[in-house]
């Protein structure tokens, strides 16, 4: 992908685009991959960096969703594991099979979750993983050596998708370029143009070179999660919310902390939650929360209460307790939760995705979530073709792999032999910042250590350590000044706060 190159075609007045997307998360790209590869003009701008906000922010799994299957929502996970499925063939190297053990602390409960999951099993149908099985006490202590001996009868083993959720958004983006769309991070929407009542297009501006566009386009599509209701009000004034935003945080740990390359879900917490401690990249990831009634900022920090919360639960169930002292990183995410018509607490609110269209033929696609981007893509594009009298096309995404989808890190194709680390701690070279720089949009230092590669989210004071050094092969390489590096300097420090513990925890 080269930024420049796709600058100069949304500034080309010549342009006459079909579907322009505002918002580059999960929902926007998948619609810029689907627009495209059915041969339409598209147009994407994300105000920040791709996946920035909650699509990086996600516990990295690729899931049916065991707790709609307990809230009766079967329609839901059936779509979600059909698109399970499609992921793990779609984008191999990103998105991996995952076992995970449900501990069994009463004598019945291996029974009880093994007949749930036997039918989250059944409704896979032929896109199913592996089937759930049954484990002794011995057997589920060999998956999960540190998990919890006092009182366990064993477990219920099952299986799900894990994924890297921004390296999959840059997959996303890079397919959607190779099918002639044009993507861009860093262009902000300012503005809706209409004629005669209707939305024809956008006024947007580079957040790094200042530069305005306008753009025309058959349709326009709002795919901004969290941040629909402002793109809504620029359409229609005054409107009541669509979303209720929740927020949840994970903490990231050691992996001695599970002992393998096993998952622990446990199916019920304090707040109603499913709790997720998993193997990822080395470490151990711990989630979620859900705290409602929260801003909506693409940076959200955790709360004081949801890491004592996870510490908490965590030391429940293992038997090597964790520690504040022992956090690497932590991180929140807003969901973009529809909001219901009645006060409905968020951790019930449903998954569902939401489309509507506006009296002047504004698109918008609000709630889902990761799983169930492709199918979320498909239905929004179906709309936009009626809005905008596009020429019907068929989807073609059911079965298209994914560029770079062969990869689970950064473009290897820099063969310039140069291994040198970024940091002992960490598991990425120059050659892999080289890479994110040239072929996938890293323009700011943040871009870089937290979403081409997932530094920050592994390791925040291995970070911030190789900030500086990372900082100089950008500097290099974008052949920029020394004013550029300190403002990279200072967003990058911005943007550190929201990954570190809140003052008062954090270890003296």
């Amino acid at each position: 992908m080269n930024r420049t190159e796709i600058l100069a075609r949304l500034s080309d007045p010549s342009e006459d685009w079909d579907v322009i997307i505002i918002g580059g998360g999960a929902t926007g790209l998948g619609i810029a991959v689907d627009a495209a590869s059915r041969g339409y003009r598209t147009a994407l701008l994300e105000q920040a960096d791709f996946a920035e906000s909650t699509s990086s922010k996600s516990t990295k799994l690729i899931h049916g969703g065991v707790r709609y299957l307990r809230g009766g929502e079967v329609g839901l996970v059936r779509e979600s594991l059909r698109e399970r499925g499609r992921l793990l063939r779609n984008a191999p190297g990103l998105v991996e099979p995952l076992p995970f053990v449900v501990p069994a602390y009463r004598w019945y409960e291996r029974f009880f979750y093994g007949s749930g999951l036997t039918l989250y099993d059944l409704l896979a149908g032929d896109l199913g993983v592996r089937s759930t099985g049954h484990l002794s006490q011995s057997e589920t202590l060999s998956q999960i050596p540190n998990l919890r001996s006092q009182g366990l009868y064993g477990g219920t083993l099952y299986w799900d998708g894990q994924f890297d959720d921004a390296r999959l958004a840059v997959a996303m983006a890079r397919t959607a370029v190779e099918h002639g769309g044009a993507v861009a991070n860093h262009v902000r929407v300012e503005e809706l143009v209409k004629e005669s009542g209707r939305v024809t297009g956008v006024v947007a501006t580079d957040q790094i070179g200042g530069e305005t566009f306008r753009l025309a386009g058959k349709v326009v599509i709002n795919a901004t999660g969290v941040f629909t209701d402002s793109v809504r009000r620029m359409d229609e004034g005054e409107v009541g919310d669509l979303i209720a935003p929740s927020q949840g945080i994970h903490i990231v740990l050691d992996q001695k902390f599970l002992g393998g390359d096993t998952a622990i879900m446990i199916p019920s917490t304090d707040d109603g939650r499913v709790l997720f401690a998993i193997p990822w990249k080395g470490k151990m990831l711990l989630g979620t929360t859900d705290t409602g009634d929260v801003p909506v900022e693409l940076h959200p920090r955790p709360l004081e209460e949801e890491v004592d919360y996870l510490i908490d639960h965590a030391g429940r169930y293992l038997a090597e307790k964790p520690t504040l002292s022992d956090i690497r990183s932590t991180f929140a995410g807003l969901r973009p939760l529809v909001k219901p018509s009645d006060s409905q607490q968020t951790s019930k609110i449903s998954r569902s995705h939401y489309l509507s269209v506006s009296d002047s033929a504004l698109v918008t696609m609000a709630g889902g979530k990761w799983t169930t981007y492709r199918q979320m893509a498909e239905d929004a594009v179906d709309r936009a073709i009626e809005v905008g009298e596009l020429e019907t096309r068929p989807c073609l995404t059911h079965d298209l792999t994914l560029l770079g989808g062969e990869k689970g890190s950064p473009d290897e194709s820099v063969s310039d032999g140069d291994v040198e680390p970024v940091d002992p701690d960490l598991p990425y070279t120059k050659s892999d910042i080289r890479a994110a720089i040239r072929e996938e949009m890293g323009v700011a230092l943040a871009d870089v250590l937290c979403r081409r590669t997932r530094a920050m989210f592994l390791d925040t004071e291995a970070a911030l350590r190789s900030s500086e050094k990372v900082l100089g092969w950008m500097t290099e390489e974008l052949k920029e000044d020394a004013s550029w590096a300190e403002s990279q300097r200072e967003d990058f420090k911005k943007e550190l706060a929201s990954y570190i513990l809140p003052t008062s925890q954090s270890p003296s």
